[in-house]
């Protein structure tokens, strides 16, 4: 049974499943805005903003700490120095999720992830 169990799996394992997220964080704070799946970015939004949240400490912990979650020392810093800073003021919702037309392929429904 599933009580209160909300995570999405995706039909993927635990690893793949945080290697498929990681991926995605880093394409979002590299590009500031990716088209995926819905399920996917309202998956990826938490994930993102508690990385936002963590980043605008900018401690050398707060920066190993997202070394660890997004395995990218390039994206890590562009998110300490470039997009941390432009949300001091702001106390949540970094994220926008917009619902795109559905794929043609599958007709899975897709969906643009950007920072505000």
């Amino acid at each position: 049974m599933r009580h209160h169990s909300n995570v999405r799996k995706f039909g993927r394992e635990k690893t793949q499943r945080h290697a498929l997220l990681r991926s995605l964080a880093r394409n979002l704070i590299r590009d500031s805005r990716i088209q995926t799946t819905l399920a996917k970015a309202k998956e990826l939004r938490p994930f993102v903003e508690k990385l936002v949240t963590k980043a605008m400490v900018g401690t050398v912990a707060s920066r190993r700490l997202l070394s660890e979650r997004l395995q990218g020392a390039k994206e890590v810093k562009a998110l300490v120095d470039t997009i941390a800073p432009k949300y001091k003021s702001r106390k949540g919702g970094y994220t926008r999720i917009v619902k795109m037309p559905n794929r043609d392929l599958d007709g899975a429904s897709m969906a643009l992830i950007e920072f505000v």
